[in-house]
């Protein structure tokens, strides 16, 4: 199983976790709300996880622009 962390808002894939034991609970997504794992852990056909995490670009832009609902536009 892999666990994929990709921006929701550019698609960059940043990191890739792929270990046997990979799991939610030894990466500590298990201390996630229900509806915040709802909003940011996804589920592919294969058992991968993606894990919907803002990257420092588009978190920097962000920041810089409140007013923005989308860094990229």
């Amino acid at each position: 199983m892999a666990i994929k962390y990709v921006c929701p808002y550019c698609g960059k894939q940043y990191a890739v976790l792929d270990h046997p034991n990979a799991t939610e609970t030894n990466l500590g997504l298990y201390s996630l709300t229900e509806e915040d794992r709802a909003h940011i852990i996804s589920y592919e056909a294969n058992g991968d996880i993606t894990a919907s995490i803002t990257c420092e670009y588009c978190s920097e832009a962000l920041h810089r622009h409140p007013e923005l609902t989308n860094p990229l536009q």
